[in-house]
């Protein structure tokens, strides 16, 4: 029996040069891509067409848009969205520790903390802030002080109840997956070296999280400046009811409904920029704190194994 001499195929390791054209890779066709830009292009210069070619006074949008109604709209825009990002993060922050609890009553009453104020729209619960006096007339202490609901419950504190603490179920979901990213040998090798859950979930869990935590609410800020304009719905003088009180008078419609779209893309534009060099920082600041905290698992394993001798 010989030996079989049939050719194999040839390996071609030089340059591309050498290789010849028809053993060359070349990418696939993808006409779709060029269908699908094409397509997305006129769509595009047939929105700016129309604009450009609709009835809009942009003179009016020139004037309107440095208003001082505008402005001030716009100061209560970001003052009820900043305010309540800070209650959200600060309600997301505590109840996602209760759901992470071995405490099965702190997890339930997380969980259905969550359960309740993501299942129903934010609007309902506007509204049924705004409404609270009729369930409740007064607030305060029987006997020692009580104020009628509706000197208490304006709406601007309507507005940041209703937003705040929709938005800290949100963010428990957000902050708790965090926290789950989180290797859970970090928070044992810290309890192995004496520090108690609480500074353990401070200084080793949560630092290392934030670079999980962060992207996600700087959506959800992004989202809150846009989801404030509901609030016109109980009278809260945002920048988008300041301008339907406008053109309620001078029937500019779209040149002011204009005018409140350029300043909110301003707002989430400039929110997108603080996002992104947050993101940086901590990513930076999580390398440093994974190296402190491998530090510490080394400490402990040491002293584990020192007791164990």
């Amino acid at each position: 029996m010989g030996w079989s001499t049939s050719s194999a195929p040839v390996v071609h390791l030089g340059s591309p040069a050498e290789i010849p054209p028809e053993d060359r890779l070349h990418p696939r066709p993808h006409p779709l891509r060029w269908v699908t830009g094409a397509v997305v292009l006129a769509v595009l210069g047939f929105l700016v067409l129309s604009f450009a070619r609709g009835r809009i006074d942009w003179a009016v949008v020139r004037e309107f848009l440095t208003a001082e109604k505008i402005l001030a709209g716009l100061g209560q825009t970001i003052l009820i969205s900043v305010l309540a990002m800070l209650i959200g993060i600060a309600l997301g922050t505590c109840f996602a520790v209760m759901r992470l609890s071995a405490n099965p009553v702190l997890s339930t009453v997380a969980w259905l903390y969550v359960w309740l104020f993501r299942g129903t729209p934010v609007l309902l619960q506007l509204m049924m802030w705004f409404n609270l006096g009729l369930i409740f007339p007064t607030l305060g202490v029987p006997g020692l002080f009580e104020e009628p609901t509706i000197n208490v419950i304006t709406p601007f504190a309507a507005a940041l109840l209703g937003l705040g603490i929709n938005e800290g179920a949100y963010l428990t979901e957000v902050i708790r997956g965090g926290i789950l990213s989180v290797d859970s040998g970090q928070a044992e090798a810290a309890s192995a070296l004496g520090l108690s859950r609480r500074t353990a979930l401070a200084k080793v869990v949560l630092p290392q999280a934030m670079p999980a935590i962060i992207p996600p609410i700087g959506n959800e800020a992004i989202g809150m400046l846009k989801t404030s304009s509901l609030a016109a719905a109980i009278s809260y003088t945002e920048i988008l009811t300041n301008a339907q009180q406008i053109y309620y008078v001078n029937g500019k419609v779209m040149e002011l409904l204009i005018v409140a779209a350029v300043w909110y893309l301003a707002a989430t534009s400039v929110t997108s920029v603080g996002q992104y060099y947050l993101e940086r920082r901590f990513q930076r600041s999580a390398v440093r704190r994974r190296s402190v905290a491998d530090r510490i698992i080394t400490a402990a394993v040491a002293r584990l194994r020192r007791g164990a001798r």
